[in-house]
């Protein structure tokens, strides 16, 4: 037998559409609002990229905050080490351990400048010849930089201090060094001759050198292994990034390896010389604190009449068996000079400077030894003609 189901009622049938057609109501006015919502969304992440566009487009690089943004939440990293997720864009503890003829003297001449325009304390120490410390040295030290009033920048002559080492929260480090061959030429005439300050400067930092060591041929020293321009003497810029392990100091692969895995985990920045502009444009963008403006001080008459005083005088350069001999014993530190300069240009590109590597005139010449001794006679003839001019 079949069975029917009653019809539902009209009451019934009209209360049921007029809650159908409620939810319905309710339903498209949400999907309209939800709509409008993700349009503006859409339309306002356009328009912060047209903006962001311009701007990168303008500044040849990102905006500074954007930069400072992304540094701190360790878009800079790119996979190189630990910095960045533990570094502030704006730091109050910077230490400089500055190697020595690497452009030292004018970093600090213009951290002099910056300090007294950006109100941080510069403590600037005056010992040059006392770069390893014992442990308890080290402890001392580093206890007397953590509690200098911040801002501060820390500078001094010294193998790389390891701040967690002694439970000591960490400051960023920044350091410049420069093509290795260069720095040895400037600092054995510096210490014969000084610089441009005076002859006299040079007698200070060397009274009891002989005329016959202190008019000792370049090409001499060189070729018949004097220990000044012999290992280990000659292996100098490394052990102020392997740190203060006795074995930093022994040419070899382990302080190397060492030194390149300090950069990478603990300086903010390690520049080449060879290119300073470009270093303190990235000072400048990564520190604003203390090198904001950095560039056009540097740029200026002021400045200039005081930075020109700094160059090493009297230099001669080695000929062309002795620069090769000299690179050779030199393995270790161009390696690390190389790495350096990569890790440099690396940081250069994420920041978005544009500039291009300025190869050193000394360094490419001794690999390339094309066209050297015109070269290196033209230089002697240039230093030999602005030495007359100042005396």
């Amino acid at each position: 037998m079949m069975t029917f189901r009653n019809p539902p009622s009209h009451k019934h049938l009209s209360g049921y559409m007029r809650i159908r057609s409620r939810r319905e109501n309710w339903l498209a006015v949400v999907l309209l609002r939800i709509s409008r919502r993700d349009l503006f969304f859409c339309l306002t992440a356009l328009l912060i990229f047209c903006l962001g566009s311009v701007l990168y487009q303008l500044n040849s690089g990102a905006p500074k905050i954007l930069l400072d943004v992304g540094y701190y939440l360790g878009r800079f990293a790119g996979g190189h080490g630990s910095l960045a997720p533990r570094v502030l864009p704006f730091p109050g503890q910077v230490v400089y351990n500055r190697v020595g003829k690497c452009g030292s003297r004018t970093i600090v001449l213009l951290l002099r400048m910056l300090a007294d325009r950006h109100q941080f304390t510069l403590v600037s120490s005056d010992i040059h010849n006392k770069t390893r410390l014992t442990k308890r040295e080290q402890e001392n030290l580093i206890r007397n930089i953590s509690t200098t009033p911040q801002p501060f920048l820390y500078t001094r002559h010294v193998h790389f201090l390891n701040f967690s080492r002694f439970r000591t929260d960490e400051p960023v480090h920044i350091n410049i060094i420069r093509d290795p061959i260069n720095r040895f030429l400037s600092n054995y005439f510096f210490r014969r001759f000084g610089d441009w300050r005076g002859e006299e400067n040079h007698v200070v930092r060397t009274p009891t050198m002989k005329d016959d060591e202190r008019f000792l041929d370049i090409n001499t020293c060189i070729l018949e292994s004097y220990p000044e321009c012999s290992n280990p003497r000659l292996f100098y810029i490394i052990p102020y990034f392997c740190g203060q392990h006795p074995q930093c100091r022994e040419p070899g692969l382990w302080a190397l390896e060492t030194a390149k895995r300090n950069v990478l985990d603990h300086y903010l920045l390690v520049g080449v010389l060879e290119e300073l502009e470009d270093v303190l444009l990235l000072l400048e963008r990564l520190l604003p604190h203390f090198f904001s403006d950095v560039l056009n001080i540097y740029k200026s008459p002021e400045y200039r009449k005081l930075g020109n005083m700094t160059g090493t005088v009297r230099k001669q350069t080695p000929n062309l068996e002795a620069l090769q001999v000299l690179y050779e014993r030199m393995e270790y530190e161009y390696k690390f000079y190389n790495f350096v300069k990569t890790q440099f240009h690396l940081t250069k590109r994420k920041i978005g400077l544009r500039s291009g590597p300025k190869p050193s005139r000394l360094y490419s010449s001794v690999l390339q030894r094309k066209d050297l001794q015109e070269e290196l006679e033209e230089e002697e003839t240039e230093d030999s003609l602005e030495w007359t001019e100042h005396t």
